[in-house]
């Protein structure tokens, strides 16, 4: 029954308009919205709800990955943007905040609700 569904991810936020301004001006993803729904509208057809919760509380882990070929560079043009990278205790990272302690460079940054998010080198 769910085999050939096509499924969508979703995360929660306090605040649908900051959200809409941070993901669609400062990362410039396609949003659209919908009583009071955010959708980004990601590469590879792969819609990703965003909706209200008056009592939120962020993850306190990566929700959503962006695999990128330079991830150098993402970090360059997101810090340009007003993206602030975040360091972690007993991580690696460098100056830019990447992190290449094992598995591919990643480096993270929060959205305006405080979940976590990544740009990923890809091969």
């Amino acid at each position: 029954m769910l085999a050939n569904s096509k499924a969508f991810s979703g995360f929660a936020v306090p605040d649908i308009e900051a959200a809409r301004e941070f993901y669609a001006d400062t990362l410039g993803l396609e949003v659209s919205e919908e009583n009071g729904l955010l959708t980004l509208h990601l590469a590879g057809d792969r819609p990703t709800l965003i909706y209200p919760k008056p009592d939120f509380e962020p993850a306190s882990y990566t929700i959503l990955n962006f695999p990128v070929d330079n991830i150098e560079q993402a970090v360059d043009d997101l810090s340009e943007r007003g993206v602030r990278f975040e360091t972690y205790d007993g991580f690696d990272q460098d100056e830019r905040a990447i992190f290449r302690g094992g598995g591919p460079p990643i480096a993270w940054f929060k959205d305006p609700a405080g979940n976590v998010l990544s740009v990923i080198k890809t091969d």
